[in-house]
């Protein structure tokens, strides 16, 4: 028997479950319209799935970066872990890294408490660089302004903490302590988590999930910590993670990040709560609907998408079944179907590609470290694009008005899927994309040709300092 088969959450139609399809073809148009890049959403209603969609070339086998949307699994554990008797909230920080607490910790950090962690609350005005081989350290040598549980800050290098301490009281690390407790019960198969160089996953990043574990872990929350019958999840603590905890901001009405916060959980308007990652990976759960919508994206504007949420799908959640609509449920499934992000296209093709083509430009010393560049075009209308540097060898396979996929190093030095294409803009200038398709990201890079030598400028569709364009430069190898 199948056990993966078995363990996928119960699909249904949508209007079985009180809600229209046109409903959500409506969400999904807006979306698109307003070009809010999404690669994934799934909505369960009921406990069953009832509107399912990836945007090729994403797919539901991948699994994808959820950012800070990880942080509602490592409280996750923190509840199970006060359940064994192993912790309690009111625990010191300082008291479970003697090796690592300075010599003389201000009352402030020595007051710090677990709990003082799971709500942003540690007491300090900006969040710690954690950047030296011991993250413990480094948290521990910034300062602590204000007194801890008063004063919030959102601070990854807390819920880092929080998976420190996990890993110290039990021996193993986060994503170990939570294999048997969690992933396996839910059927999450795969999970990867990032770690630090102390071999501590991350805590607060770096948690890769498909689309429907992301929508099971919803649901355990929505169902209380109760899974086939089976307590996972202590329903106390699940009543107080998902309740404020501690203010976030002066009240805003047109804004989901100043209802509160709670154990690593936000406070939403319309009374519900989520987990969230940067760039729009979201698990929202809706208690007063029996809903749940996850959502993996790749996009600069997360309130944009939650309004959305809020204007199509939250009204259209009826208390009762609605009459079968043939037409709608079919035209919602082909919608679906046809979900896609198209690779740019502009000319498909120059008259220097012969001249180009399998070249290689020695580049000039960059930060990127890479050494050359060549693009050779295929006979089937593809090409490979090839750089050297650090790392190695990464080769690229492009479609011409298609994606090719494959793996590579290239960007994030370690493996990762990608869905790569090719444009020309003018005779001259070859626009590569290249999709790393378990991510948000997408590296877009501008070649320009000249007559001996090569302009690169490359820029992220996604980062924390907003769009960076950088340029290399190289010479044709002579």
């Amino acid at each position: 028997m199948n056990t993966n088969t078995v363990r996928l959450l119960p699909r249904s139609t949508p209007e079985n479950q009180g809600i229209s399809s046109q409903s959500i073809e409506r969400f999904i148009g807006s979306i698109q319209e307003k070009e809010l890049e999404l690669h994934s959403f799934m909505l369960v209603r009921h406990g069953h799935s009832i509107a399912e969609g990836w945007w090729k070339p994403y797919d539901a086998d991948k699994p994808h970066m959820l950012f800070s949307l990880s942080k509602s699994f490592t409280s996750t554990a923190i509840g199970l872990l006060l359940q064994e008797g192993l912790i309690t909230l009111e625990d010191r920080v300082i008291g479970f890294f003697p090796e690592n607490t300075p010599e003389d910790p201000s009352p402030n950090l020595s007051a710090m408490t677990i709990r003082d962690l799971l709500i942003m609350g540690t007491g300090h005005a900006q969040e710690p660089a954690i950047q030296s081989d011991s993250w413990v350290e480094d948290f521990f040598k910034q300062a602590v302004e204000h007194e801890p549980g008063t004063h919030f800050v959102y601070n990854s290098a807390a819920t880092y903490m929080l998976s420190a301490i996990l890993q110290k009281v039990t021996g193993i690390t986060l994503l170990d302590y939570l294999q048997p407790r969690l992933f396996e019960p839910l059927g999450i198969q795969g999970a990867a988590w990032e770690s630090c160089p102390q071999g501590i996953n991350t805590g607060g990043w770096g948690l890769k999930l498909k689309t429907e574990d992301i929508a099971k872990f919803g649901q355990l929350y929505l169902q209380k910590g109760e899974w086939d019958g089976r307590r996972l999840i202590p329903e106390a603590w699940i009543e107080e993670a998902t309740s404020k905890q501690i203010s976030n901001g002066p009240a805003d009405s047109s804004s989901d990040w100043t209802e509160g916060y709670g154990y690593q959980f936000w406070m939403c308007r319309h009374g519900a709560y989520r987990g969230d990652g940067a760039f729009g990976q979201f698990c929202i759960v809706f208690p007063e609907q029996d809903a749940v919508l996850a959502i993996t994206s790749g996009l600069g504007d997360m309130q944009a998408v939650l309004n959305e949420v809020w204007e199509h799908l939250l009204p259209a959640m009826g208390a009762d079944p609605l009459p079968a609509d043939a037409d709608a449920a079919s035209s919602l499934a082909e919608t679906l179907q046809a979900l896609k992000l198209d690779p740019p296209s502009e000319e498909a093709i120059s008259p220097i590609e012969n001249d180009v083509s399998g070249i290689v430009y020695d580049l000039e010393e960059n930060e990127e470290k890479l050494h050359s560049f060549s693009v050779r075009f295929e006979e089937d209308g593809g090409a490979v694009m090839e750089l050297t540097g650090e790392h190695g060898v990464n080769s690229i396979d492009l479609g011409r008005g298609e994606w090719k996929s494959g793996t590579t190093k290239l960007i994030m030095v370690a493996d990762n899927e990608y869905a790569a294409s090719m444009t020309w803009k003018g005779d001259r200038t070859l626009q590569l994309t290249i999709r790393l398709t378990e991510t948000p990201f997408y590296l877009t890079t501008e070649c320009t040709f000249g007559e001996d030598g090569i302009q690169l400028a490359y820029w992220m569709n996604q980062s924390f300092e907003g769009k960076v364009v950088r340029e290399i430069r190289g010479k044709v190898r002579s």
